[in-house]
């Protein structure tokens, strides 16, 4: 891998982190619930838009494979927080609150597919 690819991917990634820890912040601040939204909005976010590039990208050579790297692995693979909704879940468990838990673990599962599939389909859509 070039350094110019690890460039993009850790520049995507600081902004990324930046932007989730923001966004997560915001949605926690303005949903507040046992239930962590700000996790799933971000994550739910990332997916969609993941979906709207990866589209984009089989239309476009717009993008450098620097830029992919940048938006994609780096931009939001920090924006989306996995680690932090297994973590989130695994405590809502073991603080016995099970039926948040599996909500908090189906919404994530469930939406984060569905919204990488709908940003896919919506640029297809329009790129035919």
């Amino acid at each position: 891998m070039s350094w110019q690819t690890l460039l993009a991917i850790g520049s995507g990634g600081f902004l990324g982190a930046i932007s989730r820890a923001y966004i997560n912040g915001v949605i926690s601040h303005r949903v507040p619930h046992d239930l962590p939204f700000g996790t799933l909005g971000v994550n739910l976010l990332g997916s969609f838009i993941m979906g709207v590039l990866i589209a984009y990208f089989s239309y476009s050579t717009l993008f450098s494979v620097h830029m992919k790297s940048f938006l994609t692995t780096g931009f939001l693979g920090a924006l989306t927080t996995y680690s932090t909704f297994a973590m989130e879940s695994f405590l809502l468990l073991q603080g016995g609150s099970f039926t948040l838990a599996i909500t908090n673990m189906l919404l994530n599962l469930i939406g984060t597919v569905f919204m990488a599939g709908s940003g896919y389909f919506i640029v297809q859509s329009i790129m035919k």
